[in-house]
């Protein structure tokens, strides 16, 4: 159920040493206003509904199913939300839950730790968010790295992510990190867009004077340019958390690029940090995405191990579950983290993940 892509052996050994543990799960909320470029993202139909995605995702992950949700899920024929899988394995192993608001234009509908943060510009402008918050979030991210290290005590802490238009925020970090990740990005869509992507990245870049001397020395002045709230905040987090226990970024290119802007932090600033208590883990949808190079992109960055649940929805009878094997949507909400922590956890197999995910989804249909 899980497969060890890159650094093998000590992908191997950070399962091993928690192997029967239950985790913590945050998951780190944000926006950037690339995701309203339109054709850049699939996680909603248009520019506008892309703005309320994360608060239905986040709404549905804290309540559950509810007859007329303020902001209900996306509709449903371009591939269920990964919000599903991530909500299926949280109630079901009782993983407790935070929900940190690091940068969003609307008030999320339920209970979220506000962390003073801001929803970044379009990065094409080169000033995506402003340094004073940049250095800001930096600090809180810190501080409840800490709070979180403490909670899980001898476990591990799951960090995830909802940010619309985040897998572009990301080609601009490793690029401005100097990491060869051209065609190596992943996407909601069914076949990436590498090229809108890399010129809506370039363009920024070049306006925030950033289009030679790669890499750029200043990692949190490449954040202000052209990042987005979560990645500062989660990079902060799994720092500060490391130094005590274990870490896994649940995602694909959003959680490398974070690992990668950690190498350049504890490099530049200095920040203290555990790389081996740290792992990237996601779906087999986005590690083995042919219209992407994922493990290219890991080996590109170095040390990172990076590993993938193998569940499938290949036997699933709901063709809304099938998408993702046709290439639709492929991770978000910490999906690929939370299914490995089931089978890490509680030995949960294909056929025990399957069942939890279709129970949850099955009354949705009826609400369409």
């Amino acid at each position: 159920m899980i497969r060890v892509y890159t650094q093998i052996q000590e992908g191997k050994n950070w399962l091993q040493k928690y192997q029967g543990s239950q985790p913590i799960f945050a998951c780190i909320l944000g926006f950037t206003d690339t995701g309203l470029i339109p054709g850049i993202s699939a996680a909603g139909a248009t520019p506008q509904d892309r703005q309320y995605t994360c608060l239905a995702d986040v709404e549905f992950l804290y309540n559950g199913l509810q007859p007329q949700p303020q902001y209900p899920l996306p509709p449903l024929d371009a591939g269920a939300s990964p919000v599903l899988i991530t909500k299926a394995i949280i109630d079901s192993l009782n993983i407790p839950l935070h929900l940190f608001n690091a940068g969003l234009t609307h008030k999320p509908t339920v209970p979220t730790i506000d962390l003073g943060g801001a929803p970044a510009r379009c990065l094409t402008s080169g000033h995506a968010l402003d340094m004073a918050k940049v250095q800001h979030l930096l600090k809180t991210g810190s501080y409840w790295g800490r709070k979180l290290a403490d909670e899980a005590k001898d476990s591990y802490v799951i960090l995830g992510e909802c940010v619309v238009g985040g897998t572009t925020t990301a080609l601009a970090v490793l690029l401005g990190l100097g990491i060869a990740a051209i065609g190596k990005v992943n996407s909601s869509h069914p076949q990436c867009n590498h090229g809108q992507k890399l010129a809506v990245v370039r363009q920024g870049l070049e306006v925030a004077g950033f289009n030679s001397g790669f890499p750029v020395s200043q990692p949190l002045k490449l954040i202000a340019a052209v990042g987005d709230p979560m990645q500062i905040v989660v990079a902060a987090m799994a720092m500060v958390a490391s130094l005590k226990v274990g870490v896994m970024l649940a995602g694909g290119t959003q959680m490398l690029a974070v690992y990668a802007l950690m190498q350049a932090l504890a490099e530049k600033l200095p920040l203290a940090w555990r790389p081996e208590n740290i792992v990237v883990g996601t779906t087999r949808w986005v590690a083995e995405d042919s219209t992407g190079d994922t493990i290219g992109l890991a080996r590109e960055i170095g040390c990172v191990p990076l590993m993938a649940t193998q569940f499938s929805f290949s036997e699933s009878c709901y063709p809304q579950l099938q998408a993702y094997e046709r290439g639709y949507v492929k991770e978000g909400v910490g999906c690929g983290g939370c299914a490995i922590a089931a089978h890490l956890y509680r030995d949960w197999n294909q056929t025990q993940l399957l069942k939890a995910v279709e129970d949850l989804f099955a009354p949705l249909i009826f609400l369409e």
